[in-house]
């Protein structure tokens, strides 16, 4: 078997024949019966690669999903504009840092899908993207948002600060109410919920799925998954250092550096 360690391109993993946990009987669920959602985790729990599932899915990428779940659910296929914004990335120290990942972001989706000279803040290109994308394609929008929270999270004890982020990012994310009727699909990620009742106050179509029970494992790896798709490695691991299964199990839940797991519906990590 080989591990996808650090891999967040669903893509990527796909391709290269590595061990993928089919998650897409939940994503074909979250697709069909809802249009906005949040999703808060801890870090390194899975969020990019789902983010990265949904933009495979809404692409139309049919063949990166032959065998799995989804595979006998979805029967169209479409393909949908996606606007993907990751702020994972960057360092946020003061308000230009943010202004110009915004910018770049937005400027890219205007060379798809054009832009007006009138349309002189983030916000206002932001949504106008959206209305473009829709009238150029004929589909509705699906948006991606992934660590919505990072510029407030790299501000925490910077009062100032933080009020210039939320302002800007409330503005930009407003596009999402504003301009509902060209959007197909909206998911949010981040580590926090703090942020989310300031940034997205006036977002009040977004359905919270941080502890939903019937998608707690849509991120991360059960207790199931584990002792079931991990079998024959746990006990091969068992039997190289003579270990019976349980302890083998215990053992590698202990030492595997960054891995996530759900149990009882809580998610832990061992770092």
């Amino acid at each position: 078997m080989k591990y996808p360690i650090g891999l967040q391109s669903f893509e990527k993993i796909r391709k290269s024949g590595q061990t993928y946990i089919d998650k897409t009987d939940m994503v074909y669920q979250l697709v069909t019966q809802g249009s906005y959602y949040f999703l808060s985790r801890p870090r390194r729990f899975g969020k990019s690669l789902l983010v990265s599932t949904l933009e495979a899915y809404f692409s139309g990428k049919k063949e990166l999903f032959t065998g799995l779940a989804i595979d006998s659910l979805e029967k169209e296929w479409a393909s949908y504009p996606v606007l993907h914004l990751d702020l994972n990335s960057q360092k946020y120290d003061d308000t230009q840092k943010l202004e110009a990942i915004l910018d770049w972001n937005i400027s890219r989706w205007e060379e798809l899908y054009g832009s007006y000279e009138q349309e002189t803040t983030l916000s206002l290109r932001f949504s106008g993207v959206i209305e473009r994308a829709y009238k150029k394609t004929g589909k509705q929008v699906v948006i991606l948002v992934d660590e919505y929270d990072k510029p407030l999270l790299q501000a925490i004890g910077n009062n100032e600060l933080q009020a210039d982020y939320r302002g800007l990012l409330k503005s930009v994310y407003g596009a999402l109410k504003s301009q509902d009727r060209y959007i197909r699909f909206a998911l949010l990620t981040g580590v926090t919920k703090f942020g989310k009742v300031s940034v997205f106050s006036d977002l009040n179509n977004l359905q919270d799925l941080s502890m939903d029970e019937e998608y707690q494992a849509l991120c991360g790896v059960t207790q199931d998954e584990l002792e079931t798709i991990f079998a024959e490695p746990i006990k091969q691991l068992a039997t190289k250092y003579k270990l019976s299964v349980e302890e083998a199990l215990c053992r590698l839940k202990e030492r595997y550096d960054g891995y996530h797991f759900v149990e009882n519906g809580i998610g832990i990590y061992n770092p």
